[in-house]
């Protein structure tokens, strides 16, 4: 009875529900009862469905040991209504499942759920401003792009200090960033962390990206106390002067020994009926509902706990400031009233623990469509976010200084050579364009050797050099750039062709030993006496 683990992604509330149903249909014990002196072959009881429903679910690591028997029996409701189950009538459609002993079966086929079609939103490119950006106020739109063309006296400029040559740099002072630029970088990068803390392709099917206001994450960041609560700058957001003291009254409730504490029977039950039914009329949940699916998808990281806080990270700074700080004044109230051994019992029917969760989830987290899994799924992350909400609520430091880094350095007077920004003027900046893998190991290993084998030639054919000052540069370039030299001189007798060794010259004949050359050979005297 084993709930396989749905990790992050789009559409995991759909999965869950499908896996559910699935395991529920495969697994669930069936015999024969009887009822009213007739006899039903392979059904169960309602009381059977909800024991072995509610021990799968709390068994599951998707949802965790905190289901109550109370949302087993909704989820069955809910399983009558979509057809999962039927009773021995036939009858479905309504949700009057009842924890009884009502006879129920399981219908000839069960349908899944489809999973949703959302519209793709398109990504939106983000360009930061260089130093030879025009103007702000001049259009780019529908202005053509040039590509550009290196030849060789550009690539004789960049890579002079390969053949010996050091130019002389310039100072470049960029544009000063506008306060929508780091916006856009705020926004841009904290997303990129998002995708790469959940480990997915792309947020489209998880976060509708235009939503998601770069204002409120750099407002989460640094507008903040000394205790990490959000500070509002519009005061009439802020939660009611009753509501918060009510709040503060149940955080900090004192011992019996204090006088300060009220004298009547249930003033604590009093108190907290207040926060509830407060928070319980919000007009939308605190993690918003297109922030659901998001949510819902790090649920996913429960069994990589660090993970899982780094993503709720994340996640959290993306809220409008007012919803953050009621979400962070709401968890420490709940943390602190279950840590309070000394509080009196809020209900009688449920512990302290699980009723804060059954109070509180869904006003914390609940879908704008109907759900079928959103109270199981809200109740285990309000579950983790009280166990973990000090860490959760905290501003991500990795994240935020490597944004603060990025704008320091875009702000930075950059160092340039000639050549390195091409020395020419572009009608338009030119963008980027995905290719193929096969495209980019072609242009890795192809794209620079062109330009370079042209740079070798000009070397080669320079009339002005010396045959010691080529050798030299060439040697250099070797050096530099070993595959385009071996390319070009791929054996050392082509390299030899280059410089030829001069003729020798022949040694002159020895004419004045030979007098007379042709006069035949006398014979001499001999000294013999």
């Amino acid at each position: 009875m084993e709930h396989r683990i749905v990790g992050p992604g789009p559409y995991r509330a759909t999965k869950l529900w499908n896996e559910t149903v699935e395991l529920f249909r495969a697994r669930m014990p069936l015999r024969k009862h009887r009822c009213r002196f007739k006899s039903y072959e392979r059904c169960f009881t309602a009381a059977e469905a909800v024991d072995w429903l509610h021990e799968l679910l709390r068994c599951s690591q998707n949802f965790g040991p905190e289901v109550t028997r109370k949302q087993t029996v909704q989820l069955l409701k809910k399983f009558l209504k979509n057809h999962v189950i039927e009773d021995i009538k036939g009858k479905w459609g309504q949700e009057d499942f009842e924890d009884n002993r009502h006879l129920y079966r399981f219908p000839p086929s069960s349908p899944l759920k489809p999973y949703p079609k959302k519209p793709t939103y398109q990504k939106d490119v983000i360009k930061f401003p260089e130093c030879n950006d025009p103007p702000a106020s001049t259009s780019q739109e529908n202005i053509p792009v040039r590509p550009v063309v290196m030849n060789s006296e550009m690539w004789y400029k960049r890579h002079s200090i390969a053949i010996g040559e050091v130019p002389a740099c310039r100072l470049v002072y960029r544009r000063q960033l506008t306060e929508a630029n780091v916006e856009e970088i705020w926004k841009s990068m904290t997303l990129a962390y998002l995708q790469k803390v959940l480990g997915l392709d792309s947020l489209e099917e998880v976060l509708d990206i235009k939503l998601v206001n770069s204002k409120f994450i750099i407002h989460n960041v640094y507008s903040v106390s000394k205790q990490g609560v959000v500070i509002l700058d519009d005061k009439s957001k802020e939660l009611p002067h009753w509501v918060l003291s009510a709040m503060k009254c149940l955080a900090n409730w004192p011992n019996c020994s204090d006088l300060k504490q009220p004298m009547y029977l249930g003033f604590e039950k009093d108190v907290f009926k207040t926060i509830a039914d407060y928070y319980g009329h919000l007009k939308e949940p605190l993690l918003t509902f297109h922030l659901f699916d998001a949510f819902v998808s790090v649920l996913g990281l429960l069994q990589k706990e660090k993970m899982a806080i780094e993503a709720f990270q994340i996640c959290c700074l993306l809220l409008p400031p007012e919803n953050r700080r009621k979400l962070q004044l709401l968890m420490r109230m709940m943390a602190r009233i279950c840590l309070n051994k000394e509080m009196p019992p809020l209900c009688d029917g449920f512990g302290t623990r699980t009723l804060m969760v059954q109070t509180f989830s869904r006003c914390i987290l609940c879908s704008k469509d109907e759900v079928d899994l959103d109270e199981l799924l809200a109740a285990r992350l309000v579950t983790f976010l009280m166990d973990n909400y000090q860490e959760i609520l905290k501003v991500p430091l990795a994240l935020q200084t490597s944004i603060e880094e990025r704008v320091a350095h875009l702000r930075r007077v950059q160092i340039k050579y000639p050549g390195a920004d091409m020395d020419i003027t572009l009608s338009a900046p030119s963008f980027c364009r995905q290719i193929s893998p096969e495209e980019f190991e072609y242009q890795r290993a192809y794209g620079s050797q062109e330009p370079l084998a042209a740079l070798l030639e000009e070397v080669i054919t320079d009339a002005t050099l010396s045959s010691k000052e080529k050798k030299k540069k060439l040697k250099q370039f070797q050096k530099s750039y070993p595959e385009v030299y071996q390319e070009r001189f791929p054996t050392p007798e082509s390299e030899a062709l280059l410089f030829p060794e001069k003729p020798k010259p022949k040694p002159q004949l020895l004419m004045w030993a030979l007098k007379n050359p042709f006069q035949p050979f006398q014979r001499t005297r001999s000294f013999r006496m």
